[in-house]
């Protein structure tokens, strides 16, 4: 009776469970009919830009999202960087909306042509757009030809970005690249270089619902009234790339690196510093690869490095670190600071001071050691026992045996006149092979 009675409520239990699964397809399917990845790039586009939004594009296509929306914030960065987004926004099967936010941000530079290679663009109020001008690699103009034929080549990319959006938003496009021009997001939409002004995520959803946007050249209405939002965060590694894009982190590393390497060269057999100074070089390395940098700035700082060791050296003290605290500030800003270079790619002033002081507090306390040490009494060999004391272990006449510390010495008077009788006390005057002059004490 009772296994009957089992076999029923198994029966029973195994009709249920279809049902509970419809139940919670339907929830979740009403719980939002589509989903809508975002994403941010905070910062300048560097290759992790790349990396992070060809990531994401995977997981949204994954998904089946509905869109991806990019959040940008950037001051610029480099070309080769930009073209390959924009090749991976066009070759996007999600529609990807690029939106400028929040107030107060930017898409200059790189990040205008990125706006505009969105499927749709939004901006943030209070945010702006353009001075899309190229550069050299050290933020210095570049030469008149080099310069024409970078800026035709920038002007083609928009003119084919902004086709569909009429004659004064192409104008203004090129406007941001050959006279350097940047507008408000106000202006922007006036003229329909971007489609929406949206103040916060939700209302740019709300907008963008039943939207007709082009993807793959196929004609697309976005459905986002009802949608599930989804953040795609950067990953660990793409965190620590973003953090070596900044020149303040790189020039930090640069320091510690080649200190570190410094201190290896002048106490070889160690490993830990001669590691730790490869590391930060090979992170800073990756860092200044991507920043406009100046490479002559790096001199200077390894001159710095060597007149703080020379110091040590140096019979008088003091001149060569003052000279090395120059060298070592005026190096970290030609190689970060250089005239033209752009305000994101600055390294801090105070933080360059700031450290040089540190470094030169750290060499000066190096010295004060060293100097100690060099002032400081034997305290090895048979020398180190002049001035120890101890106990006659026989009389001494006008030879014979005293401890000193734990061990028993051969010994003699240092004045033949005193008298010296087993267990009185006794002081090392002198050394000479494996005998000690000794003197009576109290």
């Amino acid at each position: 009776m009772k296994i009957m009675k089992i076999s029923k409520s198994f029966r029973q239990l195994l009709l249920l469970i279809p049902v509970l699964i419809l139940s919670w397809t339907s929830a979740h399917a009403q719980d939002g009919l589509s989903t809508v990845m975002v994403m941010t790039i905070d910062g300048a586009i560097a290759p992790a830009s790349q990396q992070y939004l060809e990531r994401a594009v995977q997981v949204a296509e994954r998904s089946n999202a509905e869109a991806l929306i990019l959040q940008l914030n950037t001051p610029g960065g480099s070309v080769d960087t930009m073209n390959e987004m924009i090749q991976t926004i066009r070759a996007s099967r999600v529609p990807i909306i690029v939106y400028v936010s929040p107030g107060g941000a930017m898409a200059a530079s790189a990040g205008t042509v990125i706006t505009l290679a969105g499927h749709a663009s939004a901006m943030a109020p209070e945010t702006i757009i353009g001075a899309a001008s190229p550069i050299n690699s050290d933020g210095s103009d570049i030469g008149e030809t080099a310069k024409a034929k970078e800026i035709e080549a920038l002007k083609a990319t928009v003119r084919t970005l902004t086709e569909r959006r009429g004659a004064e938003a192409i104008a203004l496009a090129e406007a941001t690249i050959e006279e350097a021009r940047a507008v408000s997001a106000k202006e922007a939409f006036e003229i329909g270089m971007i489609d929406f002004i949206a103040n916060d995520l939700g209302d740019l959803l709300s907008q963008l619902d039943g939207f007709e946007v082009s993807v793959l050249n196929e004609s697309r209405s976005l459905s986002t009234a009802n949608t599930r939002v989804e953040d795609i965060p950067l990953t660990l590694i793409e965190q620590l790339l973003k953090m070596l894009t900044d020149p303040n982190i790189v020039f930090i590393l640069i320091a510690i690196g080649t200190q570190a390497i410094f201190i290896e060269l002048g106490s070889p057999g160690g490993w830990v510093a001669g590691f730790i100074g490869v590391v930060a070089l090979a992170l800073a390395t990756y860092g200044m690869g991507v920043l406009p940098v100046n490479w002559f700035g790096l001199v200077f700082i390894i001159v710095s490095f060597v007149l703080f060791i020379l110091d040590v050296k140096a019979p008088t003290h003091g001149a060569l670190t003052a000279a090395g605290i120059g060298s070592f500030i005026v190096g970290a800003l030609v190689l970060f600071n250089s005239p033209g270079t752009a305000d994101f790619a600055r390294v801090s002033v105070p933080l360059v001071i700031a450290v040089a002081l540190l470094i030169a507090l750290m060499f000066t306390a190096i010295l004060g050691f060293a100097l100690r040490a060099l002032k400081a009494p034997i305290r090895t060999g048979h020398e180190s026992l002049v001035g120890k004391r101890g106990f006659a272990k026989t009389d001494l006449s006008p030879d014979g045996t005293v401890r000193v510390g734990s061990e028993l010495w051969s010994a003699e008077k240092a004045d033949p006149s005193e008298a010296i009788s087993n267990g009185e006390g006794i002081e090392v005057v002198s050394v000479e092979g494996l005998r000690l002059k000794v003197k009576k004490i109290e």
